[in-house]
């Protein structure tokens, strides 16, 4: 199936914070197939490619995304959009369902929906990233169902989530922590005269890579270095100054066996001059700072 299927539903399934309540209802009124309505209608997508059956399939399934999206509402995030990111996830399992497979479309479905929304809330809970790794996914998706209580874990509480899940115990703790913060705005409020307001990052952070005194200052320190490798480089005999050219300095730079081959040396002796080189050149380079 192409991705006409995604464009043939945009407006059938598009769903907006004003108009969620009338969506919910008109979603919990559309019937639910029946196991042979659902497999003719599989079959039809699958050996034909029929977008109608594909559009039956989706829309007969749209409450179980409402379900599934609802269970998310704890982070903070729009309804509208998870159900939204969720109705994308199951037509990608539309698209993907075999129905030789042997199994109901809502149990292949869940995957490809929760996947959906599990990335829309990563990408969206916070601005600064709080998941990097696996084990953090898992942790982010199951430590608070598993807190009992609201405030810190304790020691035996982050062994126990630990152990549960898979993961270190500071790697539960860092989490933790990651949950708990806010985000700060970098400005702070525009309009606010209250003396007691945390200052804002822009307050007291500074970006100094454009001070012109520290430019001048590294610009001065690049130079000297160039003096100093050049000092350096000079003090080598012709041979290993030639090599080190050949080797590191030029746009097509040579391999040991075409200098071994003009040298009538052995590549391996061209790598011991090539050491040896670097070596004398950082020698050098500290006698003269």
């Amino acid at each position: 199936m192409s991705n006409a299927l995604a464009s043939t539903f945009n407006t059938q399934l598009a769903v907006s914070e004003q108009s969620i309540d009338t969506y919910i209802q008109a979603v919990k009124a559309i019937p639910v197939l029946s196991v042979e309505e659902e497999q003719k209608l599989a079959r039809r997508l699958f050996e034909e490619d029929d977008l109608q059956a594909a559009r039956q399939l989706v829309i007969s399934h749209l409450r179980f995304v409402l379900y599934i999206a609802h269970s998310y509402r704890g982070y903070g995030l729009p309804l509208a959009d998870l159900i939204q990111e969720g109705n994308i996830g199951l037509m990608k399992a539309v698209k993907r369902f075999d129905p030789n497979v042997g199994v109901r479309l809502v149990s292949f479905a869940v995957h490809w929906i929760r996947a959906e929304i599990h990335e829309f809330i990563l990408r969206n809970w916070r601005i600064v990233k709080v998941v990097t790794t696996k084990a953090q996914r898992k942790l982010f998706f199951n430590l608070r169902s598993m807190k009992k209580r609201l405030g810190w874990l304790s020691l035996a509480e982050v062994e126990n989530v630990a152990k549960d899940l898979g993961v270190s115990s500071k790697d539960v703790l860092e989490m933790e922590k990651r949950m708990s913060m806010q985000d700060v705005p970098f400005d702070g409020p525009v309009d606010s005269d209250d003396e007691d307001d945390v200052f804002a990052p822009a307050a007291y952070l500074e970006d100094s890579r454009y001070d012109p005194a520290l430019l001048v200052e590294q610009n001065d320190w690049e130079e000297h270095g160039h003096q100093q490798l050049q000092q350096a480089f000079e003090k080598l005999d012709a041979r290993s100054q030639d090599i080190l050219q050949k080797r590191w300095l030029s746009e097509e730079k040579s391999t040991l066996q075409e200098l071994a081959n003009h040298y009538k040396v052995s590549a391996e002796r061209i790598r011991q001059i090539e050491n040896n080189a670097i070596k004398k050149l950082r020698k050098n380079m500290v006698l003269t700072a």
